[in-house]
Order: C-alpha cells, then sequence, then structure tokens
C-alpha cells in the first residue's frame, strides 16, 4: 500500500520536522516495512514502505545520479522494465530495481511529460533541487490517495487523512468537502 507526505515551505522557515515525522507515524499501518525522509531548506519529504518491488534495495526517498530530483512514490508502475531497459540505453545509471527509480530517472529526461509514459497506479512527489519546484500527481484514474492543504505559505500533502490531521492537529475536517 506504501504511504507518502511532505511539507513545502514559501522559503520563510524550515519545514517542520517533528510534523512530518507525526505525519508518517500515522501512516504506519500503509507501509510497516520501512520509511525514509528528505529534508532541505524548503522540503520535506517522507513515505512508509510496504516493499513489493526491489524489497532489499527499493528504499525511498530516492534520487537521480546528480542528487537533483528526489521522489516518494505510492504505488506501481506496471511498465517499469520496458521504461527501464530504454533508460539504461540512454546512459542511466541505477542502484536499484524498484519502478520508483524509473520515474526518478524519467522525470530527469521528460519533465512532466514523463507522467504520460507511466502505466500504472500512483501518487507521487517529485522534488526539482535546482528550480525549487515541487511537483504532486496521481494517475489518471486516481487509484491511489493523495490529499493537500495550503495553509498561508505552506503546503502539505499526504495519502491519508490521518497523517494531514497530523499535519494540522487544531484542524477540523468538514464531511462535505471530503466527499464532494
Amino acid at each position: 500500500m506504501c504511504g507518502i507526505c511532505g511539507i513545502l515551505t514559501d522559503g520563510t522557515e524550515a519545514p517542520n520536522g517533528e510534523r512530518l515525522r507525526a505525519m508518517m507515524g500515522a501512516m504506519v499501518h500503509r507501509g510497516p516495512d520501512g520509511e525514509g525522509a528528505y529534508h532541505a531548506d524548503r522540503v520535506a519529504l517522507g513515505m512508509r514502505r510496504l516493499a513489493i518491488i526491489d524489497v532489499m534495495g527499493g528504499k525511498q526517498p530516492i534520487s537521480d545520479e546528480t542528487g537533483r530530483f528526489q521522489v516518494v512514490m505510492n504505488g506501481e508502475i506496471y511498465n517499469y522494465v520496458e521504461l527501464r531497459t530504454e533508460l539504461l540505453a540512454r546512459g542511466h545509471q541505477f542502484r536499484t530495481h524498484s519502478d520508483t527509480e524509473v520515474v526518478v530517472h524519467l522525470f530527469q529526461d521528460e519533465g512532466i511529460d514523463a507522467l504520460q509514459r507511466l502505466n500504472g497506479m500512483f501518487a507521487l512527489a517529485v522534488w526539482d533541487s535546482v528550480n525549487q519546484e515541487l511537483f504532486l500527481a496521481r494517475d489518471r484514474v486516481g487509484i491511489k490517495p493523495l490529499f493537500y492543504s495550503r495553509t498561508g505559505g505552506t503546503l502539505v500533502f499526504a495519502s491519508d487523512l490521518g497523517a494531514m490531521l497530523r499535519a494540522f492537529p487544531s484542524a477540523t475536517m468538514s464531511r462535505s468537502a471530503v466527499w464532494q
């Protein structure tokens, strides 16, 4: 199942690490096999993992070989083997056999157009450290959940509403906003 979460700030303050840990803690049921986090000046990415593909090597967040792009993903890319073969022919170097690493290398080459090439069910976040941009996406059908909220200069996202509530402990949820 897996779960992803993250915090992006406008740069006036660093992302709250305790808030990210609380969000990850709220998603243990989505990924009991491990967790990972990435922290930078404006962004913090987290994930809980249910290991299915590349059980030993597919830890996240995962970056491209330059470290420019960081990715966390919930889901599965069905055509990742074919895409990996193509990317290897283009000269990319892989450290794992995971579908998530295929996403980061494809995004490195094709940017958001990479989404058109992905066949699967997924929710993902890609951080571009050079352009200081966060990209969030879901599969075309929306099989994997991805919730987000923006408050002031902070954007928070997660695969799980419980994690969102941990990000905003005093928040209340509007049923009409969730079910429409």
